[in-house]
Formats: C-alpha cells, structure tokens, sequence
C-alpha cells in the first residue's frame, strides 16, 4: 500500500472491511469509487469511467456521483442485489491534519434499504436468518427494517420444507454463518435471487434484548442473534423500532409449497412475473399500504382456526350489510399514512417535519375510525377496539410544535410553531423588528439625502449596506457613510447605527436557525416514546383495511359466506375461477359444482385441452384459501372442510438453472405431495405422466392415483389425457369420473366449459389444433393417421390400449398376435416379452412408491430391447 497515496491508502483500507459491497466514498461534493468497484459501478449504473493519480504510474479507474442524488443510484444497486456501504467525512476538513477522517456510517443491502422506490409500500422488505442445526431442524428469523415487525420458528423436516419458509415470507436478504453449506447457499442466489451476508456472531445484543422476549429455545435465540448483530453492524443507528419477534409454529397455518403458490399464481403471475393478474390483485381492494401488506401475509399464510376464521368472516359480514359505515370507513382510511414505516424512519432518525405532520393528520383520523367500527357491534371488532391507544398526547405534542406545511429540510427553519417556545420567538421577534427598522431606515435615508434610488440590500459575505449609484456620490453628506464595497456603477456603504443592528439580526437569524433544529431533534425524541403504541395502532388499522377490502370486493363480484363441514365434505355449487372471472370482465364464466365426500374423494378429470380442466382445479384450490384467510368465495354455496395443506401439480417446464427436465420437475412435484399430504390436504395434479412414454406415463398416473387412494386419502382432483383410466372407477371405491364437456358443430370444437359426472368420450386434439390455425394440410394429413390408428385400434385393441380386469395391472404386450415363423433375434424378443409379463404380474404396486415404479419400468423396458 505504500506505492499508494494517503488518500488511496485509506480508501483500500476501509474497502478492505466491506469487501462484497460497492464503497461508496464521500470526496467533497461527490461519492467517488475506485478500481474494480469503479468499473463495474460504471457498467451498472451507466456513469462514465474515468481515472486518477493515486502515486502510481498508471491512473486508478474511478468513477462518482454527486452526494445530492446518490439514493436513484443507490437504488438502482440494491434492485440489482448489490450491497453499497456509505463511507462519509467525519471530521471538519479545515481542522483536519493530513488526510481527512472517514468512517462507514450504514451499510445499505437489499433486506436493509429503508426508504426510495426499492420500498414497495404495498409489500415487506424482509432481511431473514436461517441456522442449519445438522439435526433436520432448521431456525428461521425474519424482520421488516422499514416497520419493525419480526418473526421466528423452527422448522422440522427436510431442507426443501426450509427454502418453502423463506421463500413464502419473500426475505431479499439471507444472513447465515460462514460455515453454512455452499450447496444450499446456491439455491439461495440462484434459484431464489437472495442477497446472501455472513455473521458469526449469534448473541442476542444488550440493547435489542427486548426483541427476544418470550423465547426460551437456545436455538431460537441464536438466529434471532445472529439477524440481530448484522443489523447493529451494518446499520449503525437506533433500532429501536424493532418489536418482540413473534413465535410461530408452521403448523399453525395452511401450507403451502413453493410449486403451489407459483402454480396458483397467489402474489404474482407465472408469466409477467407481475402483481396484475394475481389472486393478491383480485383481492386487494385496501386503501392503506398497511393494508395491503397485511393482505399479502395473510394470502402466503390462511388459517387452520375455524373460530379466527369465522371471526374474520362475521366481521366481513358485518361490513357487508353496512355499506354506508363502510363508506366512510374507506374515507377515513384514505387519510392515514404508513404509520409502520413512519414509526421505522422516527426510530432511524431520518424522519422530517412533513413526516410529522403526516403522523398527526393519521392520527387525527383514529377517533372517527373506532367510532365507525364500534357501530358495526361485532363483539370482535369491539374486543380490537378496547386494545386501542389513540396516542392523544402525541397528537396535541404535534400539533401544537409543527407548522402545517413545513419546509422539506430540518435544518433551514421554518419548522416550529410560534408560542411553542418563548426563547425562539424572541428571536423571531428581534429579526422581524430588525428587518422593519431596516425598511425605515432606507425610508429615513432617502429624505435625508434626497436620492431616491439609495437603497439598503443585504448579502452573505458583506452582510447589509447601503448603496447608491456613482452618479448621486456628490449628494451624500460629508462623513455620514464609510465606503464598504465599490461596484463598476455604485458604490456601498455601511454606518454604525447599521452595523449594530445588523450584527443583532444575524445573531438572532442564526440562533433562531438553530434553536429550531434542536426542538425539533427534541420533538422527534419524545415521538419515540409512542413506537409502541403506534405498530400496535397499524395492525389494527392493517386488519380493518383488509376486512372491509373482503367485504368491498364480496359485494362487487357477487361472494358467498362459506361454511366448514366437521366431516372433511366440500360442496361447491356454481364455483368460479375469482381471477378469470375479473379478467373476463362479463358474466360469461361458466360456473361449476364440485362435490367430495367420505364416498368419492378423488374426482378422475377428462376432457379436450382448452376446456379449462386446469381452470377448475385452480378456483377448487382459490376458493378454499379465500375461505381460510376470512373471504367470502365465488359461489353460491360453500361448505368445505378446512385444509392443512394444498399440493399443485398444474403445468410444467424445464428447470434450467438445475438441469432438471420437464419430467424430472413433474416427478419431483408429485413427490412433494405424496410424501407430505395428509387425510386433511387437498391435491390437485394435472396431467401427470405427459413428460413421458405413453406407457410410462399411464402407469405412473395409475400408481399414483391408487397410492393417494389407499395410502393418504386426501381430497384429490387428477386431470389426465389417458382415457384407460377412466376405468378405475369401478376397481377404486372413492375415485369418481368428472368431465368438462364439448361438442362438435358443424365440424368445428365448441368447448361447454361444463363440468360433468362420467368420462369424457373424446380428446378433441385435432379440432384444437384447427383452432390454433396450423395449415389446413396437416390438419387434413393428422385425420387421415387419426382415422387409421382408430381402425387399427379396433381390429387389435390389445395392442394399444390398456387392459384392466379385476386384480390386474397394465398390459402392453399381446405375445399371441406374433407370427408363428421367427427368425432366431425374433424369438428372443418373445422370451423377454414373456419374462417383462410375469415380472409385471408379480409385482405389488400398492406397496410400490411412484418413483420406484418409474425404475422397475425402465428396467423392463431395457430388457425388451435388450438383442441378447
């Protein structure tokens, strides 16, 4: 480092601290970068690159922006999942000795980013920490920096049921130990986009010690600890808006995976990858951003509790039949700020005065809120009202200190009300006063010397002075004025009198300046004092706001209050898809039935691509989640059993980033549900086995419906394309033949939408490929082969399709059909048909998981085509 100069010596050595952050060095008016940081600064924020001498022969890449609109820049880093650590003077340039001090005074990372248009203020920023215990547990830690709010829990299982966690919370950030396995950290930055940091340090920090309240587990402290001391590192300031975490168990709430929620598209599309087209888009009728960010946890997270859940529905109700009180329910709420995020930035210490008056018109609001939820005479809603703190004090503190329309900065004036300190309007006076003596002075000074263009001005570096143009010198009066400054065309001057008032104006210009910005430091000290009551005062507002969003969008679309059986049967009478429906934006929809009971758990789904098999099963999966967060559903009647989990096996592609194919992702998604679902989950699998052989496939899809039949139970929906399935209605007792329905027309498909008992009678795939309008010679050549397969088919059914007869399984082969004069390579073929068939017949496929039929069939295969 010595070749380098001071200046650059010191920058290496702070950079040497924050080694995977951009170093963000404060030189005069600019943030400076050098070397890599600078090249690469340069291409991701589109700056110019360009150098300096640092004391050695070649110049140093640098590149900067200025300190005034670092935080667009800033931004544009932390989108992109960099890291940016502020590095400022902290000494006084004149009275530093040598090279200026300079510290690192925040870390900025995408899970601490407080404030800019990185914040969505309808979503959680969270920062999350997970500790790998080697035992199959797993601690999970999660806070929101921009409110406050924490969570905790400890998760049993494998280290799938672990990425599910943190992926439903949607943390931007994962702090774990340096010691963290480097396999799962790639899941971390590869499939799931997280800003990965390390902290060894796991004990819970004296000053935060508040925030672990309530926890006993070791474990569960050591996470917490560890998310702790990172935010104390990186942050640099006050966290005392930090609240208790909260403990949770994941069995308290309906579980979802991670292929559920994007299979159902919950928060965003599976396409845009956007909010619009969502189930969080249909549902969010909010009118606060706390709001919506309490309707996004509880979408991630529906209820198991039938009494919260029917507290929430009664509630709903409530709302539903009081249109007028809800009404003005939503004008109140338009006028409530982010109290969340506002309490986050008072802790932080970069609230300002409008942010104070913001607060104070929130609160201004409170009072008329409770009094309109009161009315509704819910004993829930009234037992959330008695809890209430309506921060009364903190709102005359406010309003009686603050300005209405103060200015943006804190530190120009023009903040405090006047009478609310005597010594700062004592000041305000002697300026007021001094600028009118001023103002009388000139008047006074002009009759005296008769020039009426003299005037009396003020600036910064000279202060005031009198002054008068060149061509009316001759009339002042001999020794009345001394020359202060000369001008191409006037000249200025200055009198005692002028000089003693002046230095009294500037004295109480710059007191006053000062004394203002103290009181306000003061003020926003004693608005500390009320963060609790605040974060507590927002979850009830939050609450509110998305009960009487379920009400406004129940009685837009038509919702039904659903009910909840006590023997796990689901009666759904005109069920529809919520979202499509909205899309579509008429009544054309066709609404449809589903019926499950003790007798018929698993609906077997025919029918023709496009006829909306998959619509169905999505709006069976949607209406039982709005019916668990506390929603009325689309329908007309529900009465659904409450679920524990739901499992989605809905459309499919390669998964790049880990090689898997198609067929691999679908298998692997299967496996997720048949191992995890219980008697009480709800299973929804489409087209199981398509990414495969015919046979394979069939015989997978049969495999798998008879396991969740007489191994799990659950209510299951299983669409598929093997119509020899169908057949399984009379060899399982609790599976049921639906189909969606079309018909022809003139030659043409006309899909019904309509969903029917019994098994489709056809595909429709070549009218489906007519609709897409491919040429209309292959479509003519595609019924020419159709027309013969179906004839061949007909003269040999054995060949090509399945046979099933009592106690039998798939049959493939009809060795009979052979001819009786082979060649010697013939014959072998023959004796390993043979051999697959009694293999095949001795096999227990009952006993027999999904993947291990998959082996045996391949390993059958092998030897059919095996020459030898």
């Amino acid at each position: 480092m010595a070749k380098y100069t001071p200046m650059i010596q010191q920058y290496l050595s702070v950079k040497a601290q924050y080694k995977d952050a951009f170093l963000f060095f404060r030189l005069g008016d600019f943030y400076e970068m050098f070397f890599e940081d600078a090249i690469k600064a340069s291409q991701e924020l589109e700056i110019t690159l360009t150098g300096r001498d640092g004391g050695t022969e070649e110049r140093i890449p640098m590149c900067g922006v200025p300190y005034h609109s670092a935080e667009s820049y800033i931004n544009q880093l932390i989108e992109k999942g960099y890291k940016v650590a502020i590095c400022e003077q902290v000494e006084d340039p004149k009275a530093a000795k040598g090279v200026v001090r300079r510290e690192v005074v925040q870390l900025i990372t995408p899970g601490t980013v407080m404030q800019g248009k990185v914040i969505d203020e309808k979503a959680n920023n969270y920062i999350a920490s997970i500790n790998d215990f080697q035992d199959g547990s797993y601690g999970f830690a999660y806070i929101d920096l921009t409110t406050g709010e924490g969570n905790i829990t400890m998760i049993v299982g494998d280290w799938l049921d672990a990425v599910g966690e943190i992926y439903s919370v949607g943390a931007k950030e994962v702090v774990v130990s340096s010691t963290f396995s480097e396999e799962k950290l790639r899941e971390f930055k590869q499939r799931m986009n997280i800003t990965v940091s390390i902290e060894d340090d796991s004990a819970i920090p004296e000053s935060l010690a508040e925030t672990s309240k309530g926890l006993e587990q070791t474990k569960l402290k050591e996470t917490l600890g560890r998310l702790l001391q990172y935010l104390i590192k990186t942050q640099k300031r006050s966290l005392e808006h930090l609240q208790p975490v909260q403990y949770y168990e994941t069995n308290q709430y309906m579980k979802l995976d991670i292929h559920s929620k994007r299979n159902l598209e919950l928060v965003e599309t599976i396409r845009a990858k956007g909010r619009k087209g969502s189930f969080l888009w249909l549902l969010d009728s909010t009118v606060t951003a706390m709001g919506a960010r309490r309707l996004k946890q509880w979408i991630e997270r529906p209820l198991l509790s039938k009494t919260e859940i029917e507290n929430r529905l009664n509630l709903v109700e409530q709302f539903l039949n009081n249109f007028m009180i809800r009404k003005e329910l939503r004008e109140a709420l338009k006028l409530v700020y982010d109290l969340e995020r506002l309490s986050g930035r008072v802790a932080f210490g970069n609230v300002n005065a409008r942010d104070l008056i913001q607060l104070k018109r929130s609160l201004e609001q409170v009072p008329i809120i409770l009094g309109l939820v009161e009315q509704l005479g819910n004993e829930y809603a009234n037992q959330l009202v008695r809890d209430i703190d309506r921060c009364e004090s903190l709102f005359h503190l406010i309003d009686a200190s603050i300005q209405e329309n103060p200015p943006l900065s804190i530190k120009d004036g023009g903040i405090i009300k006047d009478g609310y300190n005597e010594k700062l309007d004592a000041y305000r006076d002697a300026v007021l006063n001094g600028k009118q003596w001023i103002a009388q002075l000139e008047m006074r000074e002009k009759e005296i010397t008769g020039i009426k263009s003299l005037k009396i001005g003020y600036n910064r570096v000279f202060g005031y002075y009198i002054e008068v143009t060149k061509s009316n010198i001759h009339l002042l009066p001999e020794g009345r004025y001394e020359r202060k400054q000369t001008l191409a065309n006037a000249e200025r001057y200055i009198t005692p009198e002028l000089k003693e008032k002046e230095a009294l104006i500037l004295e109480a210009e710059e007191k006053m300046v000062d004394l203002e910005y103290d009181l306000f430091v003061n003020i926003r000290e004693e608005v500390k004092q009320y963060i609790p009551q605040l974060q507590h005062l927002a979850k009830f507002i939050s609450e509110i706001d998305c009960l009487q969003s379920f009400a406004e969008i129940s009685e837009e679309y038509h919702y039904t209050k659903p009910e909840f059986s006590e023997d796990r049967s689901m009666i759904i009478k005109e069920g529809r898809h919520p979202v499509v429906e909205k899309v579509l934006q008429s009544n054309v929809f066709v609404a449809n039935d589903c019926h499950l009971n003790s007798e018929r758990e698993i609906l077997l789904i025919t029918g023709p691509n496009m006829s909306g098999k998959s619509t169905y099963m999505r709006q069976i999966a949607l209406i039982a989640i709005m019916a668990q967060i506390g929603c009325f559903v689309p329908a007309e009647k529900a009465v659904l059993p409450i679920f524990d989990q739901i499992f989605t096996r809905i459309g499919a592609a390669d998964d790049l980033v880990s090689g898997q194919s198609t067929f691999m992702v679908e298998m692997l998604e299967a496996k997720n549900a048949l191992t995890k679902a219980t008697q009480n989950s709800l299973i929804l699998l489409d087209e199981i086995g398509r990414g495969t052989s015919t046979y394979d496939g069939m015989a997978l899809a049969q495999a798998i419906i008879e396991y969740i039949h007489d191994e799990i139970g659950a209510k299951t929906l299983f669409s598929t394309h093997y119509h020899e399935l169908v057949q399984l209605e009379h060899s399982l007792a609790r599976v049921v033949n639906v189909h969606v329905s079309a018909m022809e027309e003139k030659g043409k498909v006309v899909f019904l939408h309509k969903v029917k008992e019994g098994p489709a009678d056809k595909s429709y795939g070549i009218h489906v490929a007519e609709l897409a309008e491919l040429p209309e010679t292959l479509i003519k050549r595609a019924k020419e082969i159709l027309d013969k397969l179906e004839n061949n088919q007909t003269e040999n059914k054995n060949i090509h399709t399945t046979v099933y007869e009592e106690n039998a399984q798939l049959s493939f082969f009809n060795i009979e059909t052979e001819p009786k004069e082979q060649n010697s390579k013939t014959t072998q073929v023959t004796k390993n048909a043979e051999e697959v068939l009694k293999k095949l017949q001795s096999l227990d496929l009952l006993e027999m998981t999904p993947l291990d039929a998959m082996n045996v069939l391949y390993k059958l295969q092998k030897r059919l085509k095996s020459k030898v």
